[in-house]
């Protein structure tokens, strides 16, 4: 049980971390410019195919309001994907400065491997979010576990993948990927979680990336038990 619950104890004992609180201030303000865009976005949208005037455009507003939150919240997670990716190596670095001390520096994938695998990764759960949205409205109540089930499968893999390959090619990731697989999706189960309560999902690329660095550090020890260990 220590496998699981470690990797986020130890992500969230490092939130005072100024490398931690400068990348979630980045976090928040690239957040905020994707919602207030998508906000003008739709209430222009709107007012561009209704052509409306007087009392019906501030009905559009709020209709393209409403529209435009409900639209920001069900690509949250997707985005939240895609934002984390771009703030991978300044977390890992302070995760592997402050545990990991003598690890040596890393080198793996290229970065425009990394970068494809971030976009992906956002491309991949917006894609499965739109077919448990279809579930939710067609099966009423099971529709919402597999929409959780999915951004848990996405959200954890991916970030893992991300910082695996860090220190690996892609194949050497999806291998070391096998070996944690559960440990990798209880950590998705539990951001999943976290990307329903507004705020705590916004610690989600933080602390998501943080956790997925001990996840890493556990499973390469895991398969090669002969090898000198780090201390943790």
């Amino acid at each position: 049980m220590n496998a699981v619950f470690t990797p986020l104890a130890r992500a969230l004992g490092q939130l005072d971390d100024r490398v931690f609180i400068f990348v979630l201030v980045q976090s928040l303000a690239l957040s905020a410019l994707v919602f207030f865009g998508l906000h003008v976005l739709t209430i222009g949208v709107v007012h561009w195919m209704l052509e409306l005037h007087g009392w019906w455009a501030w009905v559009a507003d709020i209709l393209g309001s409403v529209a435009a939150w409900a639209l920001a919240l069900w690509l949250f997670l997707p985005l939240a994907a895609m934002i984390g990716t771009l703030f991978i190596e300044p977390i890992a670095r302070a995760v592997e400065r402050r545990w990991y001390p003598g690890l040596a520096p890393a080198v793996g994938a290229s970065i425009m491997s990394q970068i494809w695998l971030g976009l992906g990764l956002g491309l991949r759960i917006l894609l499965l979010n739109v077919l448990a949205l279809l579930c939710v409205l067609l099966v009423p109540g099971v529709g919402l576990l597999l929409g959780w089930a999915i951004a848990a499968y996405g959200m954890g893999r991916g970030l893992f993948m991300a910082v695996a390959m860090r220190r690996m090619d892609r194949t050497g990731a999806e291998q070391v990927y096998r070996a944690a697989r559960w440990t990798v999706l209880a950590q998705g189960a539990a951001m999943a979680m976290a990307g329903t309560v507004p705020l705590l999902n916004l610690l989600i690329p933080v602390i998501g990336t943080a956790a997925m660095v001990h996840v890493l550090d556990r499973a390469i020890g895991g398969m090669q038990p002969c090898a000198p260990r780090l201390q943790v």
